[in-house]
């Protein structure tokens, strides 16, 4: 069995779920999850080397978590929920719906490959969608009102 310990990231990715109980047993065994999306966030689905840069055009205040699987070359970012529109024209950028589910694992480790580039730390922050579709877009500027 796994050594488990909570922190916050864990237990707000958690609250995502209709019993985070049986997701932090599935954690403390080692076990990935699923975490269906609409109810915290949405899952916007990239191409794990444009998001590795798009996060550096984000910047850390504003970076919401992003997870990885670079098995797959994949990357996951946290959205708000009603983001669907404003990305969903952005060709780099698959927003999955609600109720999605997204294989997940604790915040604080990586489990068969899954982990977090950008850990989530249990504030609810999630990286606004005027801000990563400026970071996708061509050129990657973003608009000045990203820094008020």
């Amino acid at each position: 069995m796994a050594t488990w310990t909570r922190n916050p990231g864990s237990d707000w990715l958690a609250l995502a779920s209709p019993d985070p109980v049986k997701i932090h047993r599935a954690w403390e065994a080692g076990e990935l999850t699923y975490l269906p999306s609409g109810r915290l966030w949405l899952a916007a689905e990239a191409d794990l080397r444009r998001s590795a840069d798009a996060m550096q055009r984000v910047g850390p205040e504003q970076l919401g978590p992003v997870l990885v699987f670079p098995s797959a070359e994949l990357a996951w970012w946290l959205v708000p929920c009603n983001t669907h529109d404003e990305l969903a024209d952005l060709a780099q950028l698959t927003v999955r719906p609600k109720g999605w589910m997204l294989r997940c694992p604790p915040a604080d480790r990586y489990v068969d490959g899954w982990g977090w580039l950008e850990k989530p730390d249990g504030s609810g922050l999630l990286t606004d969608p005027t801000v990563l579709s400026a970071a996708f877009e061509l050129g990657g500027r973003l608009p000045a009102a990203a820094f008020c």
